[in-house]
């Protein structure tokens, strides 16, 4: 889901000290084979051109001078010596929080404490042999686990699509046929056998899609239109194989609810950015309407059952940069377009198709892309809601979850180097049943943007993933108001204005500079958010802080955060990394604590997800160690804390996304992302003959692992 780099990465985590005190040395485990020579950089230019118009070339456009943790940490209160095993931290409180407290984290066999802070109890642990680093042409799951496709680039989604024929390709086939590089992927059970399945369409890579395919001018117009279509999301019905985990796409009968979102669906715009003039174009005077959802990455459900699925690289799919006002380039350049060149290298073209993609005739079309689109997948009647209250960036996630008194809080990161996390908070509360008051709840209410604060000094964190004196990469944080309805706290900008270019916004107010924020969920039993943070191979020693710790950060991090009184609508929170990602013989990796020679190699994490049992299970993009993606599973409590453990790897070339465990814990979806994306591939030259095998070209599918005995996934 992420946007590209050089395949560095960074993990976010709390380590073990803090969470639970002290841990006996677990018993002997079998020995992991482990890489030990990382190479610089794990995606293939391939992927960093289609995905993302080669973002990682080109000049970070957060250019703003906003604080590094490490440069206010003399205004941070140490909390050295505070925390004691057994017991919750003592409260601390931060010069940037008014001297409000902020929660310390909890050990989770206090009960008091776990009453506090929402922790439940892991009753189910993680069981199954772990999956040895490969660089395989198949999908491999753990010994006793079996997997299969659901659904195939090109498999008819709409019943009267035609089957899928690679070299009679048609756009008119193509936008009732499931999409190109699949990536979110959520479940809506329709009783206990049947389901529909929303899955995002990010990309297109038309070098793999198309027999002798060129960029420019030269490129037929109807591969740039199944371009267009092959874009957006699918919504197919699908129904479980017998009594086991498997699923199957329904192929016959109405499928009633099947559905194909495209680059030119017809959409509108709600929430207090509708009408601005900057979203007036000269096709849509009001600024109400728009057509298509372009380079949707990650997502989340609501609590009424709809999707909300993130616009990120959006940013590619125009031209024309050089020839806008020169008074609207500035808010270009920050998010990430060239405004010096006409036509971007290997930009796919769609102005030849319609003229809005080219901003030097319509400068506002971009404005209208880069938004949290929402979907009814039980009405595909229905028009998409492109909700701009939620703000506009390179957008990966959309968590929802419920505060204390039921308002509505979305969770989302901006995936690019430098860039920031987000959270939304509903002004009314979720009612359940009230649709018609529900799906309002997203179009009134603030925006915040996370600042972080460290709490050890500035000469402990030298950009070398050393742990500080004190163990833990950790500290506090605040979420910053940047806009609520009509009213604007960000000096000099309208509410229209912060909602239209909020990373400039977040600029003005301070946010903290992250490393790729990517995917952020909530634990479904202790409370706490998770997010990934890809990597960032920007990131100097100079501007190294507690949050981001490693220059040329090639790896990534995961971060946890628990907000106070386990409230997702406070504003104060405690921070800590419980995952530094990377080869575990490198000392700047860090396993909240455990024995990293029974561990799983991991490099850039990107979705994360949870299980029952609040397991935090992580899909890669972009391993930096050499080897295939995958998913992995790590504890987050007990004596297990921070064993990873990969379950499974994706093919050659491709990405591992999704991932979802369905709410009876049997299967475990993945969306396997470009198959065969490397350089020098063509459909002639296959680099991936996954999932057909043969001589069959490579085709983006999400695929379906189960335990053969039906036990639970991770058992």
């Amino acid at each position: 889901m992420p946007r590209c780099d050089d395949g560095r990465t960074v993990r976010r985590g709390i380590h073990r000290k803090i969470l639970e005190g002290p841990v006996a040395n677990p018993s002997p485990r079998r020995m992991l084979p482990l890489l030990s020579a990382p190479r610089m950089g794990g995606r293939d230019a391939m992927t960093c051109q289609f995905r993302c118009g080669n973002a990682c070339a080109h000049e970070v456009s957060n250019t703003s001078d906003n604080p590094y943790f490490n440069d206010i940490l003399t205004n941070t209160l140490s909390r050295r010596g505070a925390l004691r095993a057994g017991a919750l931290g003592t409260l601390v409180a931060t010069a940037g929080v008014a001297g409000a407290a902020v929660p310390a984290f909890a050990d989770p066999g206090d009960e008091a404490a776990a009453q506090t802070l929402g922790w439940g109890h892991q009753k189910g642990g993680l069981r199954f042999t772990p999956v040895a680093p490969n660089s395989a042409d198949a999908l491999t799951v753990a010994d006793g686990y079996a997997s299969s496709v659901v659904v195939r680039w090109g498999d008819p989604v709409l019943p009267d699509a035609p089957a899928f024929d690679f070299d009679h390709q048609t756009a008119a086939a193509q936008a009732k046929q499931f999409g190109y590089n699949c990536d979110y992927v959520t479940f809506f059970p329709l009783g206990r056998d049947r389901g529909l399945l929303w899955v995002n369409h990010e990309y297109t890579d038309e070098n793999l899609m198309f027999r002798g395919w060129t960029s420019g001018d030269t490129v037929p117009l109807e591969q740039v239109k199944i371009g267009m279509a092959a874009h957006g999301g699918s919504v197919v019905e699908i129904e479980r194989a017998g009594w086991s985990g498997e699923w199957k796409l329904v192929t016959r009968g109405r499928r009633r609810y099947n559905r194909r979102v495209t680059a030119q669906t017809p959409m509108r715009f709600s929430g207090p950015a509708t009408g601005s003039a900057l979203l007036k174009t000269a096709a849509d005077p009001r600024g109400t309407t728009v057509f298509g959802t372009l380079n949707n990455c990650g997502g989340g459900t609501t609590p009424w059952n709809t999707v909300l699925t993130g616009e990120e690289n959006w940013n590619q799919y125009f031209v024309g940069g050089n020839g806008v006002p020169d008074a609207q380039k500035p808010y270009l350049t920050r998010y990430g377009i060239s405004t010096t060149t006409a036509i971007p290298s290997g930009n796919r073209r769609f102005d030849r198709v319609e003229e809005r993609f080219d901003l030097a005739k319509h400068p506002q079309e971009i404005n209208r892309f880069g938004w949290v689109v929402e979907v009814d997948p039980f009405d595909p009647d229905s028009t998409p809601i492109k909700r701009t209250a939620l703000g506009r960036f390179a957008h990966e996630a959309a968590t929802t979850t419920l505060t204390r008194d039921r308002r509505v809080a979305v969770y989302m990161g901006d995936d690019g180097r430098f860039e920031y996390i987000y959270k939304f908070v509903s002004k009314d509360r979720y009612i359940p049943g009230f649709d018609r008051h529900n799906r309002g709840l997203l179009d009134e209410g603030t925006l915040y943007v996370a600042i972080f604060t460290g709490d050890s000094p500035a000469t402990e964190i030298d950009g070398t993933g050393k742990l500080p004196a004190d163990g833990a990469f950790d500290g506090t944080g605040k979420w910053v108001p940047l806009v609520s309805g009509s009213r604007s706290f960000v000096d000099g900008m309208t509410a229209q204005e912060v909602l239209v270019y909020t990373r400039i916004a977040a600029d003005k107010v301070g946010a903290t500079k992250m490393d790729r924020p990517e995917d952020i969920e909530r634990n479904p039993v202790n409370g706490n958010i998770y997010a990934a943070l890809t990597n960032n191979s920007n990131r100097a020693v100079a501007n190294a802080d507690e949050a981001n710790p490693r220059a040329s950060n090639r790896h990534g991090h995961i971060l946890e955060i628990a907000e106070d009184g386990n409230d997702a609508g406070a504003t104060v929170f405690r921070w800590a990394l419980p995952l530094v990602c990377g080869d575990p013989n490198d000392p700047s990796t860090y396993f909240a604590g455990f024995d990293k020679t029974q561990v799983s190699p991991i490099s850039c994490p990107d979705n994360v997800t949870f299980d029952r049992e609040g397991n935090l299970w992580i899909a890669t993009d972009g391993n930096a160690l050499g080897k295939n993606d995958g998913l992995f599973a790590m504890p987050l409590s007990g004596p297990d804390r921070g064993h990873v453990r990969q379950f499974l790897t994706v093919p050659y070339g491709a990405e591992t996304c999704g991932p979802l465990i369905t709410p009876d814990q049997l299967s475990v979806f993945v969306a396997v992302q470009h198959p065969g994306e490397i350089t020098g591939a063509t459909p002639d030259n296959p680099a991936s003959h996954w999932p057909d095998g043969g001589t069959g070209q490579p085709r983006p599918s999400v695929a379906v692992a189960w335990h053969k005995q039906g036990k639970k996934i991770g058992s």
